[in-house]
């Protein structure tokens, strides 16, 4: 058996690379590194980590932001005073209620809307277009626009609702009715990004499981079930967090429909909660400690979300 060798090479050896100009090129990737992450670093910190530790001691003060008197400190007594107050447990109530509806309503939606326009479908471009303006749109504009919609004397609704001899909900004045409002014009905003997520990721499965799936006749529903979501599983973990902390966000469409009533709070959630103590009442204080209240729970949501989802890897 004879052996081969590459003329000129059959003396070359590994070269290794001098330390000194190892450690010089680590040095210049280190610098790199510190120019591009440093400036987003000084932005988080003066625009999000800084007003989130102003907002935190301040919950601490008794403040009137309309008032020329200097801020009290008053302990906790802004934390007693909302965990105390049953108004403050029925707007928890809401807020889990619009969250919940509003997140797994705008999943599911989301990605059955994305199952069917993933097909070969004549004119599917302008449909994904349709489904997924909305979402670009202002939220006062679309709250403005739904009022025409859920309007019991003119809207939308109770035109259809007429024509087959039934009452129109009254949306304005029914607690459940007005929360079942805003959770709707919510989800039908808020489609088009559910929608999008989940189309990339149907774009990106495996073909080869499909065509066993195919080959091995499987039904559709199981192959969906056994195929499809388990390979969508990263991408609901994702939305499923992003969503949430949409949700928790929702101001402009609940102000612009409904004010946070009717009966004064029936679809105020927590960070309405936060704009009327802090801007209307002008309890800046109280409002600092129902903010920091709702960043906590975010949170510890936020972190069970992420402890399962490392313990299903």
């Amino acid at each position: 058996m004879t052996v081969t060798t590459i003329p000129g090479l059959e003396n070359s050896e590994p070269t290794h690379e001098p330390p000194q100009r190892k450690r010089k090129r680590s040095a210049k990737h280190f610098l790199m590194a510190c120019l591009l992450v440093i400036p987003n670093f000084v932005l988080l910190l003066l625009f999000t980590y800084r007003p989130l530790i102003d907002n935190i001691r301040l919950s601490f003060f008794d403040w009137n932001i309309a008032s020329t008197r200097p801020a009290t400190f008053v302990g906790m007594r802004n934390y007693v005073e909302w965990a105390k107050d049953p108004v403050s447990w029925q707007i928890v109530g809401q807020t889990v209620a619009f969250t919940f509806f509003a997140v797994f309503g705008s999943m599911i939606l989301g990605l059955g809307l994305a199952l069917l326009l993933d097909r070969k479908l004549k004119g599917r471009n302008f449909v994904r277009s349709l489904v997924f303006a909305p979402y670009v749109i202002s939220g006062a504009a679309i709250g403005v626009a739904f009022q025409f919609v859920f309007d019991p004397g003119y809207g939308l609704i109770q035109d259809l609702l007429g024509r087959v001899g039934l009452d129109s909900p009254q949306f304005y004045t029914s607690p459940f009715w007005a929360l079942f409002m805003v959770t709707a014009t919510y989800i039908w905003k808020n489609l088009g990004y559910t929608f999008v997520i989940y189309l990339a990721a149907l774009q990106g499965l495996r073909k080869d499981l499909d065509e066993a799936a195919e080959i091995d006749r499987t039904p559709r529903f199981r192959k969906f079930w056994r195929v499809t979501l388990p390979q969508l599983r990263a991408t609901t973990f994702f939305l499923s967090i992003t969503v949430l902390l949409n949700s928790f966000q929702v101001f402009d469409i609940i102000n612009v429909m409904t004010g946070g009533g009717p009966l004064d709070t029936s679809t105020t959630t927590l960070v309405y909660q936060v704009y009327q103590e802090t801007f209307v009442n002008n309890r800046a204080g109280y409002g600092a400690a129902v903010a920091t209240i709702m960043f906590l729970a975010v949170l510890v949501i936020t972190a069970v979300q992420v402890r399962m989802q490392e313990k299903e890897r």
